[in-house]
């Protein structure tokens, strides 16, 4: 499906933007420089700014006396600057202009995209929505930069391994579970990159692209125009595809569609929402799904979250404590697996290079859920989550919470991290 042309925000003076803006504090002050000045060029700021500081989405809220001016660094929030209301309203129709929205629509909620052009182009998703003072915009910038190869997200080796075998099975599915912000898509692209070649086809169904991926055919849904992801899928299997990529299950519709094809010959790559891999089974059940056509389709659930690493330059190593160390020995000994050997664990400090957070940069948490001929047993006796889940650790899955730990031993990130996305066992 073709795309339609974007509008476009230059930033002609982007590198000078980066070179000037290295943390929130600069941010600021580059921002207040240029609050009475032309809003075209207070636009330029904000957004290169954003890009440069690597935020995934800027948000502007409008208050009684002034607008909040807010962007999300490693999936965390942070306030910027108090905007005048005089500033905001100039803003607004700045970017309601650029991004499609129409103007004269303040009561209900609109859907829009530009694109920004520096030595890349980045497109931007944004939406508003009517608010007690005004509209608030949120803008989710989509930088290319941000994909990963499969060796970047941050599986452990053996984890690593298991996914380049499955991928390069000729079908059945894999499936990424996670809520919202948790990485999924980036996995999935990555998975998509390490697979494309010349010799095979991939087409995708999603909602929306985010990403465009060169020697792939990309289509977006459009419900509107009858395009969901139940008719989409129907027409894709239709064109001869080697792998397809549905961009979430919603409805049983889709889920049937998708498990067909990944039983007749079709690699199927697809996202759900659920807390933890073992609920994939569950949730297909629930959305209406019979075990007997899930066991035998699905290859792989990850279930995956997103961390903070901690500062490599003001990080300190220091000797856990006696309850850290009791709640490392307790989350190994559940799933009876020995404790690697460590002496100390990272504590985050806060410096300039990190806006005085102690964490720079994210990396993935994950569990595996490998579906083999015994599992394909269990899933036909319709367990409960927990039966699932426990059956699949004593089969060598080591839990997400645990996955995490062994990044804290290793220095990448800490304990209090960990516990901020994934729930203790205990």
């Amino acid at each position: 499906m073709e795309r339609e042309k974007l509008e476009e925000l230059k930033i002609p003076n982007y590198k000078e933007i980066e070179e000037k803006i290295k943390n929130l504090s600069q941010y600021k002050q580059e921002i207040e420089k240029f609050l009475y000045k032309e809003t075209t060029l207070l636009s330029q700021i904000i957004m290169g700014g954003a890009v440069a500081l690597g935020s995934s989405d800027i948000h502007l809220e409008p208050k009684k006396e002034f607008s909040l001016l807010r962007v999300r660094l490693d999936g965390i929030l942070h306030e910027v600057i108090n905007l005048e209301l005089n500033v905001y309203k100039l803003l607004l129709s700045r970017l309601k202009l650029i991004s499609g929205l129409k103007l004269n629509v303040f009561d209900r909620p609109q859907d829009g995209r530009f694109s920004i052009v520096i030595d890349r182009n980045i497109e931007v998703r944004v939406s508003s929505l009517p608010s007690e003072h005004g509209e608030t915009i949120v803008m989710r910038l989509l930088d290319p930069k941000n994909l990963l190869n499969l060796e970047e997200l941050g599986l452990r080796e053996e984890l690593l391994k298991t996914l380049e075998k499955e991928i390069k099975k000729p079908n059945g599915m894999i499936i990424v579970t996670g809520p919202t912000g948790s990485g999924k898509t980036t996995t999935l692209y990555a998975i998509l990159q390490k697979i494309k070649n010349p010799g095979i086809k991939i087409i995708t169904l999603e909602d929306p692209i985010e990403y465009k991926l060169e020697g792939i055919t990309q289509t977006q849904v459009n419900p509107k125009k009858g395009y969901d992801f139940a008719n989409g899928l129907r027409a894709i299997v239709r064109q001869d595809p080697d792998v397809i990529l549905v961009g979430e299950i919603r409805d049983l519709e889709t889920a049937t569609i998708a498990l067909q094809a990944a039983l007749t010959g079709h690699l199927v790559l697809s996202t759900l929402h659920t807390n933890d891999a073992a609920g994939t089974i569950s949730r297909l059940i629930a959305l209406g799904e019979k075990p007997v056509n899930i066991a035998p389709a699905i290859n792989i659930a990850i279930a995956q979250r997103l961390i903070r690493k901690v500062c490599q330059k003001c990080k300190k190593m220091e000797n856990p404590s006696n309850e850290e160390k009791e709640k490392i020995e307790k989350a190994f000994e559940i799933i009876g697996k020995k404790v690697p050997y460590f002496e100390k664990i990272p504590k985050n400090v806060g410096c300039p290079e990190c806006n005085f957070t102690g964490y720079k940069g994210r990396i993935g948490i994950y569990e595996f859920f490998l579906v083999d001929e015994e599992m394909e047993s269990f899933i036909l006796k319709e367990s409960s989550i927990g039966e699932t889940r426990k059956k699949a650790i004593e089969k060598g899955m080591v839990p997400m919470y645990q996955d995490g730990l062994l990044k804290v031993l290793e220095g990448i990130s800490t304990i209090e991290e960990v516990e901020r996305v994934a729930e203790p066992p205990f």
